[in-house]
């Protein structure tokens, strides 16, 4: 079944999950629910992870973006017995929100063993990265600036910008089309031009 198909039949699976009432099981609807995105779950883990949390797939946890899939989807089957996204694109987004959730944690700890190290050996800690806890002033600029983004104009600049996805496959993603990514990925620089304006080069004269 091709990708045009992928978006109708999430839709169905949360329409059929919007239905469950009462005592009646939703688990199996969740599992098929997982089980038909389970590639583009994949594509959104293989891309934070190596665009975003590259640290994380270096020794000591050399993680994969399979383990990191597993660890999403039993998060999902959690949050989806007391949350009903009624959208492809609410339902990816949420998953978008549990990858970065696993992540941050993952690297938490990981800081926290590396600083354990640094404490015994004495040795002068590693330059942070994005990853790490410090940041400086311009870093949590951009990162606020992108937070406070409108949610649709948001969503775009994370998968295109930050992600690493191609417009096409955002558009899958988000069920829009690919000139709704464009519009949105535009309006988004522009908004964030305008509250960082101040951080970019100075052309050259």
């Amino acid at each position: 079944m091709g990708e045009e198909h992928t978006t109708a039949s999430v839709q169905r699976y949360l329409d059929d999950l919007a239905g469950v009432k009462g005592d009646s099981p939703a688990e199996p609807i969740v599992r098929d629910l997982l089980a038909r995105s389970v590639n583009r779950l994949h594509l959104l883990c293989a891309s934070l992870l190596c665009r975003s949390y590259p640290r994380l797939t270096r020794p000591p946890l050399n993680l994969e973006a399979d383990e990191m899939l597993s660890s999403v989807v039993e998060r999902l089957i959690k949050a989806l017995k007391g949350v009903r996204p009624p959208t492809v694109r609410q339902f990816f987004a949420l998953a978008n929100q549990h990858m970065r959730w696993e992540l941050n944690d993952l690297a938490r700890r990981l800081d926290k063993q590396e600083a354990a190290v640094e404490l015994r050996d004495s040795v002068v800690p590693a330059p942070p990265d994005s990853t790490g806890s410090m940041m400086s002033p311009n870093t949590g600029r951009i990162l606020e600036a992108i937070e406070n983004l409108p949610q649709e104009e948001r969503e775009v600049f994370n998968l295109v910008r930050i992600q690493g996805l191609t417009q096409p496959e955002a558009a899958d993603i988000l069920g829009v089309s690919q000139k709704t990514v464009q519009r949105r990925l535009t309006r988004s620089l522009m908004l964030l031009s305008e509250k960082l304006g101040d951080l970019q080069p100075v052309p050259p004269v």
